[in-house]
This record gives C-alpha cells, structure tokens and sequence, in this order.
C-alpha cells in the first residue's frame, strides 16, 4: 500500500513544489492542505502516514494542529517543515510530539532523508538548524503499537526489540504467553542474543501475559532490571501482548486501562505493545488505543 503524506502549507507554488518532489517516490501518495483548520479535517478524514506541517499557516497555527494529531490521526507521524529556526520553536515542536524539523532552506537537502528517518521511528533535525539538546536530555520516550497478522509477526517484534535493548547493554522486560515465551528465547537464541544470560544476570524478565500484572510488583521488576543493567543510566524495554490480547476479547476499557498504566511509567521506558489484529481506522474502540501510542505500525 502507498505511504500517505499530508503536505500543509499555505504557500502554494512551495507546496506544489515539496508534492512534485515526493511523487518521484512511487510509494508515496501526497495529499494538500492549505491552511491549518484544513490540515486537521484531512487528518481525521483520510488518517495519513505522515504529516508535513508546516507553523505559520491561516486559520490555526502549526502548533495547535500538532497538539490535535494525536487524537485525530494517532498512527500519523509528524514532521515540521519550516522557515523558523530559533532553536525555542524547534524544541516547541518537538515537545508537541513532531519525530523532527526541516528548515526550509534545507528542504532540497533535507527532504526525503527526512521523511526516511521519521518514517523509520527515527529524529531528524536539519543540520543548519543551531539547536542541541542537552547532554543529559533523555532520548524521546516510544509507546509504540505493532499489530500482528499471525504468532510469527509478534515474535519478530518482540525478538527485534528485546535484542536491540540487550545489545545496548539495556535492559528488558517482556510479557508473552506461555505459548509464546518458547519461540521467542529459541528466535533471540538463534539471533546470537544471550537471553539466558540475561535472565541469569536479572537484566531481562519474562512474564506470563494472561495474568494481571501487579502495579507494585511491576514496577519492582523495572526497578530491578534497571539496576542489574550494567551501564549508567540504562533504558529498559518492555513488549507485551496481554493489552491486545484484552482488545481481542472485546474488554476495551481494560486493555485501555493498562495502556494508560504503561503511559505513565518513567521516562526511560521504552514500550512495544503487540496487538492480533490489523488497524481498521472504522473501529473507534481501536482508534481510542492508538491514542494512547507514540507510533502505529504493522508487522
């Protein structure tokens, strides 16, 4: 299927321009707004893969389109694209949940790279742009949702996230079922990722994803690997099926509880949640759960 791009921007010989560009891809397929109250109608209406935004538009201003996109397009990636280059309006836009920013001026440039790199859960930031984060910022925090057409499509995820983790020397936390928990050692076995290791050393934990999770418990268990981590400062993974699981069997207010839950965990908690099923965007139940994600993919 072709990636949907959402081109906003009120200049339209510039627009125009950025839509020419893109079409040379054959896998993307652009759409135009021309001012921000458009921007938002699209979104809701045709859910993009990702958005091209630019600040100053007529009728709402960039910013207070980003702020909707979570609740109108949740799967949406978002991408400023502007002639503003205080470092302030850059660290705005990304703390309203923008994965990067172009200065136009760098738009030749900087263009597809871009997108590329949002498309790919990656940051980009043009580099004419003076902005630096702080040494000791953080890395953005990821809540991502992967829907699994079949049992092999959540080992993949969860393999790919746990061994990325461990290989950082980070740590990990999963929560699979008894049925699942097998194939998945045996994958990051086969992969070179020593999950026995690991486990022995306290720096991954698996639990059982048809039990209820205790919150104290739960937290304990982030706690501990975090301090079995063998470097300062690790981030911990966690990937779990009991949430989409708990959609699947028709209990949205508790797979939407426990999203929740997972929101509100430190900073330096990186998150995978497996669902079973597509994304439908006709579901308004499965809409209300990508709101509580950073990124909706498929697998």
């Amino acid at each position: 299927m072709p990636l949907r791009i959402l081109v906003v921007e009120d200049h339209a010989p510039f627009r125009h321009l950025i839509c020419a560009a893109l079409q040379r891809r054959a896998e993307f397929q652009t759409i135009e707004a021309a001012d921000g109250l458009e921007a938002v109608q699209m979104a809701e209406k045709l859910q993009p893969d990702l958005i091209l935004l630019d600040l100053n538009l007529p009728k709402m201003h960039g910013f207070e389109v980003a702020k909707q996109i979570p609740r109108l397009a949740p799967h949406a990636r978002l991408l400023f694209m502007s002639q503003e280059s205080s470092p302030d309006i850059v660290r705005k836009a990304l703390s309203l949940g923008a994965h990067g920013y172009i200065q136009k001026i760098s738009a030749a440039t900087d263009l597809l790279p871009g997108i590329d790199a949002v498309l790919a859960g990656q940051r980009f930031v043009s580099r004419s742009l003076a902005f630096t984060e702080p040494a000791d910022a953080p890395a953005p925090r990821r809540h991502e949702i992967l829907f699994c057409s079949d049992d092999a499509a959540i080992i993949d995820g969860f393999t790919r996230f746990i061994a990325a983790a461990l290989h950082a020397a980070d740590a990990a936390i999963a929560l699979v079922t008894e049925s699942h928990r097998t194939p998945l050692l045996q994958e990051l076995r086969r992969q070179g990722v020593d999950i026995d290791g690991a486990i022995e050393r306290g720096t991954c934990l698996l639990f059982d994803a048809d039990v209820a999770p205790d919150p104290v418990r739960f937290l304990e268990a982030i706690n501990g690997v975090r301090a079995a981590a063998a470097k300062a400062h690790p981030r911990v993974a966690f990937c779990g099926e009991r949430a989409g699981r708990l959609w699947a069997a028709g209990r949205t207010a508790e797979a939407v509880q426990l999203e929740q839950l997972c929101s509100e965990l430190a900073h330096d908690v990186d998150i995978l949640c497996a669902y079973p099923v597509p994304y439908t965007n006709d579901d308004q139940a499965l809409t209300r759960i990508c709101a509580e994600h950073t990124s909706v993919s498929a697998g």
